[in-house]
């Protein structure tokens, strides 16, 4: 799991690069976003299953769509959300009841 968690962050980190490349080339950057937003929006729902992966993966590709907002990391900080703050990684214990037959 760790080996996968690093991994994930590696990748959220070039996709991140990625999506910020088309903020530096000039007159045809945004366009580029117009086909950068939905393979993003694809890549982040394959990263993150769930819920929580649709949610972002609709998050990612209005961040990449809208102009001026290349600049936010959203991978980086859905994998800090998935493995630093999210309270589902420590799930509240569970009772279990036992029948005994004696």
């Amino acid at each position: 799991m760790q080996e996968n968690k690093y991994k994930l962050l590696r990748k959220g980190l070039l996709m991140d690069a990625g999506g910020m490349i088309t903020t530096f080339i000039p007159v045809v950057g945004p366009f580029l976003d117009i086909l950068w937003a939905p393979y993003a929006a694809k890549k982040m729902s394959e990263m993150y299953k769930g819920q929580d992966g649709k949610i972002a993966s609709v998050i990612v590709f209005i961040e990449e769509i809208l102009p001026f907002t290349d600049f936010i990391p959203t991978f980086t900080l859905m994998w800090l959300y998935t493995f630093i703050f999210s309270t589902q990684k420590n799930p509240t214990p569970q009772t279990i009841e036992v029948e005994v037959n004696e």
